[in-house]
């Protein structure tokens, strides 16, 4: 099998983002990455912010906002096209908004779209969630779960975050690899990455830190990983970027 990857920059068009989308991204490595590259290549006036938490230093030099009402961000959406809405910043640390305020900002309009880092994961790779995770939006259109390619092959317990869920899922031990078909179980587990898919919303998987440099294990294992995941879900291979997926 080829993997066909693709571009960062290409991402909104391959996915076949609609003229609205609220879009919840979640999983591991690469949902930050994913946040603001849809925010650079959607169109019309789109929110970016978090329901859980999020990195404070990290804004790409979208103008954020905090905790602004409806008429604020109204108005701040004469004078541009994007905003980064959180409702507290303190630190290093940014605290997210209510998902039924960004049910509230698409459904009324006051946003053509909306992107939701909706899920948290420790910098690690990939996750499956607990009871209380995600956090997704009820209007969500597209749901997409990210997973980092250099998360298979390691130990579930080094790889995962919430190591416990993962093997919940597919079962073994958290000393167990991660292997392509474990993780494309959790992928496509309604208890696994597609927790909180709503009724009727598109569903996407992407791998980050893909790489035409990688090795052939590695490589292979995305392979298999795509193979397993099969035909029926959407699946991205986005290359490395510069830096830690996040």
């Amino acid at each position: 099998m080829a993997i066909s990857l693709t571009p960062i920059g290409d991402l909104a068009s391959a996915l076949q983002l609609r003229d609205r989308e609220l879009v919840s991204i979640v999983g591991g490595g690469g949902k930050t990455t994913t946040l603001f590259a849809l925010g650079t290549q959607l169109s019309g006036r789109v929110v970016l912010t978090t329901t859980t938490k999020m990195g404070s230093e990290r804004d790409e030099g979208v103008p954020v906002l905090i905790a602004p009402s409806d008429d604020d961000l109204d108005r701040h959406f004469t004078n541009s096209s994007r905003a980064l809405v959180w409702s507290d910043r303190s630190g290093h640390r940014a605290d997210g908004v209510s998902p039924t305020d960004c049910d509230r900002w698409f459904r009324t309009g006051l946003a053509d779209h909306v992107v939701i880092e909706a899920d948290g994961s420790r910098r690690k790779p990939f996750k499956a969630p607990y009871d209380y995770e995600p956090v997704i939006a009820s209007q969500t259109t597209t749901l997409i779960a990210c997973i980092g390619a250099h998360a298979l092959g390691q130990p579930i317990i080094d790889s995962c975050h919430r190591a416990d869920a993962v093997v919940d899922i597919v079962g073994g031990t958290t000393e167990d690899p991660l292997t392509p078909e474990s993780a494309a179980q959790v992928l496509l587990d309604p208890a696994g990455s597609r927790k909180g898919l709503p009724q009727g919303a598109g569903y996407a998987v992407l791998i980050h830190r893909v790489d035409r440099d990688d090795d052939r294990v590695e490589r292979g294992l995305v392979e298999r990983l795509v193979s397993a995941i099969g035909s029926d879900v959407p699946v991205f291979c986005i290359a490395t970027v510069a830096g830690p997926a996040r």
